[in-house]
């Protein structure tokens, strides 16, 4: 009875990290992004998976930030520098934080800048929606950014479209989409914001 006593107390247990991402992602964006690519690093290294995910979203049901819930079976403190660098290298926006549970500590990582383009929804001529498409404006946004960023997801409220758009610097992906956003008409009177 003392062996198996002994030998649970030398088996790591597991804990969990919730990582709070400072990105506007769709469900189906955060899996395809961080959670399912997260979990196969998690897999690989054996140091346990990722247990569930959430998103915040604002009153006008713009999403804030999102959450993925990960379960770890080896040491705490390899399974945060492991996830840390895993999701900075999977684009974590700068914001982003990790709670330790164990510790009842955060430590905030992310590199990347956020751009988000609200496209105005219902202020513009209407032959513009007639002969525009966001579709378009979503294709041109990534041809643009080749190398600079990408478009990682969008929200379509009841009066604008947003584009959520990180990349390593703000000015530069700003600068990229600046002809594009002035010349094509369903861009006027649209929003560019920093978002991380």
């Amino acid at each position: 009875m003392l062996r198996t006593l002994i030998e649970k107390l030398k088996k790591p247990h597991s804990s969990f990290l919730v990582a709070q991402l400072n990105a506007r992602l769709q469900p189906i964006h955060r899996g395809e992004f961080f959670e399912d690519p997260l979990n196969e690093a998690l897999d690989r290294a054996a140091l346990g998976q990722v247990s569930g995910g959430g998103t915040l979203q604002d009153v006008t049901g713009e999403i804030e930030y999102c959450d993925i819930e990960i379960e770890i079976a080896g040491h705490v403190a390899e399974a945060v520098e492991y996830v840390i660098d895993t999701l900075e290298r999977l684009g974590a926006p700068k914001g982003s934080k990790l709670h330790v549970e164990a510790e009842s500590r955060e430590v905030l990582f992310g590199r990347l800048e956020g751009l988000a383009v609200y496209l105005n929804g219902t202020d513009l001529p209407d032959h513009v929606y007639r002969e525009c498409d966001s579709n378009f404006v979503y294709s041109e946004f990534i041809r643009l950014l080749d190398g600079t960023g990408r478009v990682l997801s969008f929200w379509q409220g009841p009066r604008e479209t947003a584009f959520y758009v990180y990349g390593n610097s703000f000015q530069d992906m700003g600068d990229r989409l600046a002809g594009f956003i002035h010349s094509y008409p369903l861009c006027q009177r649209c929003r560019v914001v920093q978002i991380a």
